[in-house]
């Protein structure tokens, strides 16, 4: 029987050879995600508001050509994403199912 990832990897090597690769070399920093419940992966993989979020930082930093210290960097980090922060008005998709389960599987965290 196929393997998963080897099925994936004759399917589109021939397009994409490196995913496969990177895959396997980091194969055992991979595999712990396959060990949550379906209802937290969903939300794991949901990268929308992740790349959103780089995207607006990174306009941020695109408008300043030279920062004097790391620490200036800190700052404009941080108010960036105070103020990207006020424009997230949806909620993340399935996050309640998720939540439970991470109360679940990490008890003591949450305050409820």
């Amino acid at each position: 029987m196929q393997r998963p990832l080897d099925a994936f990897s004759a399917k589109w090597d021939a397009l994409y050879p490196a995913i496969s690769q990177i895959w396997i070399r980091h194969w055992e920093n991979i595999i712990p995600i396959f060990e949550y419940p379906m209802d937290i992966r969903k939300v794991i993989y949901t990268t929308n508001a992740i790349e959103s979020l780089n995207r607006s930082l990174r306009k941020v930093i695109k408008t300043k050509a030279v920062f004097p210290d790391e620490e200036s960097v800190f700052k404009l980090m941080y108010l960036a994403m105070h103020n990207i922060a006020k424009c997230w008005n949806r909620p993340i998709k399935d996050w309640k199912a998720a939540l439970s389960h991470f109360a679940i599987l990490f008890p003591g965290r949450f305050n409820y």
